[in-house]
């Protein structure tokens, strides 16, 4: 079967009506296979977004994509009737068995999405504002679903923020040296074990447990090609319960540092902080009055947490043979520890200011 006969043959499981006139691959994402869809109806054209499930990475696709469906009705349903509202929460296309999905005769796992028109992403932040702009969105995200129990949504990757026991699966990477090149990564070993302390900050203080994106890039925002708002998160995946300072300290980690995750020239490492001031103004302008005095205090903790809780999953894989991560080079994934454990000391660096800007936002 040709790909365009079995992307037809996709597509008519789907519910939407009309004569298949392309499709083809879409987006950078490195972990679905995604296709833009265009089918001519009578008198207008319909564009959908079409995407195979990894499910070697997503091993539970069901309660997944159940999760997605909650979220996104429930979103929904506080903005139904605003202007543009259909452009502001992806929509799932039900199969004509009436679920999220559907699964081909190869067990291939589908979903589609209503296409959002006049709208993109961006893997590197052009400016300040468009920082602003995407913080913004996560945080009226999380604004959104603070009504939404957590105990309804599933926990698709169990502990996938709990970083005490991220530490103790690099306290074990260190100890079995499984790719034998501990003593190449002995000075990020060492760092690692002296902050110790940074696994613990936030687990287990009694913090409201809430439903968040956890994977808050720049890239998992649609800002409108007009005007620049952020007008839609998407990626919903790894939605799951978790901590707002985890989603807080996820933008820290990915919308400050100018350098590229793999940076060899750490001198270019560094959390600019005009960048965090947009970061933190955006998120909270767009979560409003729905964090804690508790969540706020622990935005900065947050940070520091996360910025931590990659580097050392980065060095583990490292020392384990780059088992998880892809890499394109031997040394890529100690390269990636180093920038995260430099952005950290940027942040530490910097805390004081960040926790004098934190009091100001009141």
């Amino acid at each position: 079967m040709s790909d365009e006969h079995w992307l037809a043959s996709v597509v008519a499981a789907f519910c939407v009506e009309g004569e298949l006139e392309s499709a083809r691959r879409y987006g950078s994402g490195h972990i679905h296979h995604t296709y833009a869809v265009r089918f001519q109806v009578p008198a207008r054209r319909e564009h959908i977004l079409l995407q195979r499930i990894n499910t070697r990475i997503f091993t539970n696709p069901i309660p997944l994509m159940e999760n997605i469906e909650r979220v996104t009705k429930h979103i929904w349903s506080r903005i139904i009737g605003l202007p543009d509202a259909e452009r502001r929460v992806l929509r799932l296309i039900s199969a004509r068995d009436g679920k999220p999905w559907h699964v081909d005769l190869e067990q291939n796992y589908w979903r589609a999405y209503r296409f959002i028109e006049g709208a993109c992403t961006f893997d590197q932040a052009a400016s300040p504002g468009q920082v602003f702009e995407a913080a913004k969105a996560f945080g009226r995200f999380q604004q959104m679903l603070e009504d939404l129990p957590s105990e309804r949504i599933a926990e698709t990757i169990p502990d996938f923020h709990y970083t005490p026991k991220r530490f103790a699966n690099f306290q074990r990477a260190v100890d079995q040296d499984e790719a034998k090149r501990g003593h190449r990564a002995q000075s990020e070993i060492a760092s690692a074990i002296s902050r110790r302390a940074i696994a613990g900050l936030l687990a287990d203080t009694g913090l409201p447990l809430r439903v968040t994106h956890n994977d808050t890039k720049l890239n998992n925002v649609m800002l409108d090609d007009e005007t620049g708002e952020g007008i839609c998160v998407i990626d919903l995946d790894t939605v799951m319960p978790g901590l707002v300072a985890y989603d807080f300290g996820d933008m820290v980690r990915t919308m400050t540092c100018p350098a590229a995750e793999d940076e060899q020239d750490l001198s270019r490492v560094v959390m600019q902080f005009p960048l965090f001031e947009a970061v933190l103004r955006g998120y909270l302008a767009g979560a409003g009055n729905c964090l804690t005095c508790e969540e706020r205090e622990s935005l900065i903790p947050g940070a520091k947490v996360i910025v931590f809780e990659q580097g050392i999953r980065f060095l583990a894989d490292y020392l384990n043979g780059d088992k998880y991560y892809r890499v394109s080079r031997p040394e890529q994934n100690l390269d990636r520890c180093r920038t995260q454990f430099k952005l950290l000391e940027s942040i530490e660096q910097q805390e004081n200011a960040m926790a004098r800007l934190l009091r100001t936002l009141r």
